[in-house]
């Protein structure tokens, strides 16, 4: 007896080959002993089947962001056409990105200034194809431009380009994608308003774009100077996961702390004031920290327990706090383990648990909540009865949200 799996069988008899095993997706060729597989799917090694993954978007619709062919705001999640294969998404405040699972990028929604990467400015009310490659990877959003790496670790940008959020040592804007200099070392992006942040293979931290508030973390104190091109923050090599707001930018490192700098209005930064920061600060002594994410003015995190916590601006519940009151230092939200993923948007927030559930809450403005109706939320509540909702949005910053499930 025997079941095929990806690369894989599973047999009672003596395994021939043993190969390797890479988890979801990954390969096991050979084959195994029905014991050997056991054990294996016991570490969540064995190869799982692969999924599909249907990509749903809710909210405001006025200029196609939604991706269902027309300009209609929806208020509970409805599927973008009848495609299996999306993999990673991301949206600004009115436009949308993905890359599906054969390394094609994608956008649809407005595209004032190219920002959609189509080498023309129409609007989008259905994805479009962003030239023919199939070598992207990771694709980051930013206010009025976006970026995006592709498998080779080379960068690209591409949209709005008024203080050099682009990159590429100018101020012009640019319909397609061009490439940041000529590095092949980039790993993590990020982009804010109208600035970018971006960690390279090697744990160093990067910014380039508008500087009033500090943002980039250089430490212009009181001169904050744009930069066009890519400069380093600091000499530190131990840069890992980054997010950027619309002024203000937060970092994890690989000891697990976490640090932010830049705008600091409304404690977004996480600091326990209000005072603005123009290079990077810890936040606390906590070594625990494993996602972070940005909104507008405020930040969501969850630690490696699983808690999820949250910062800045509330005016609209978006903390999920029960109430609207701004924080200025970490406050978890209520006393669950089970958070696996979350998004801050520019007045709400979203968040998936390890069960599969999505959960939503702050302004609902056009249904960006996904729950029906426009009424807004100061808690967490669940969106549906869907179990299977597996990403969201590197960065959800518009009045619309999207969300993959299988």
């Amino acid at each position: 007896m025997s079941q095929k799996y990806p690369g894989g069988i599973i047999s009672k008899t003596a395994p021939v080959t043993v190969g390797p095993v890479d988890g979801e997706g990954g390969s096991a060729p050979g084959i195994w002993t029905l014991t050997q597989a056991l054990e294996l799917n016991k570490q969540n090694l064995w190869p799982k089947p692969v999924l599909p993954k249907e990509l749903y978007s809710w909210g405001r619709g006025n200029y196609g962001q939604l991706g269902l062919n027309d300009l209609v705001n929806r208020s509970s999640p409805v599927q973008v056409g009848l495609l299996t294969t999306w993999s990673q998404i991301t949206n600004s405040g009115i436009a949308s990105f993905a890359i599906k699972t054969d390394g094609t990028l994608w956008g649809w929604g407005y595209n004032g200034n190219g920002v959609l990467g189509l080498n023309d400015t129409a609007n989008r009310s259905s994805p479009a194809q962003i030239g023919a490659l199939t070598t992207w990877y990771q694709v980051a959003a930013g206010g009025y431009h976006c970026l995006a790496a592709k498998t080779d670790g080379t960068l690209w940008s591409w949209g709005n380009n008024a203080n050099g959020g682009l990159g590429l040592g100018d101020t012009v804007n640019r319909s397609s994608p061009v490439q940041v200099g000529a590095l092949t070392t980039w790993s993590q992006i990020a982009g804010g308003q109208r600035h970018s942040v971006a960690v390279k293979t090697d744990g160093t931290l990067w910014s380039w774009g508008k500087n009033y508030s500090g943002q980039l973390g250089l430490g212009d104190a009181g001169a904050y100077t744009d930069r066009s091109s890519p400069v380093q923050v600091g000499a530190l090599t131990a840069w890992s996961k980054i997010a950027a707001g619309a002024n203000f930018s937060i970092s994890i490192k690989t000891d697990g702390t976490l640090w932010s700098w830049g705008l600091n209005g409304v404690g977004q930064l996480g600091l326990n004031d209000t005072n603005g920061r123009s290079s990077p600060v810890q936040i606390g002594a906590l070594t625990t920290w494993s996602q972070v994410t940005a909104g507008n003015q405020f930040c969501l995190a969850i630690k490696t327990d699983g808690t999820l916590w949250s910062w800045g601006q509330s005016n609209n519940g978006q903390l999920g706090l029960g109430d609207s009151a701004n924080r200025s230092s970490p406050v978890q939200v209520g006393a669950l383990t089970t958070w696996s993923k979350i998004a801050g948007g520019y007045i709400h927030s979203l968040a998936i648990k390890t069960d599969g559930t999505l959960w939503s809450w702050g302004g609902n403005g056009f249904g960006r909540l996904g729950l029906g109706d426009t009424v807004y939320r100061s808690s967490p509540v669940q969106v549906g009865l869907s179990t299977t909702w597996r990403t969201l949005p590197k960065m959800t910053m518009g009045a619309f949200s999207l969300a993959i499930k299988s």
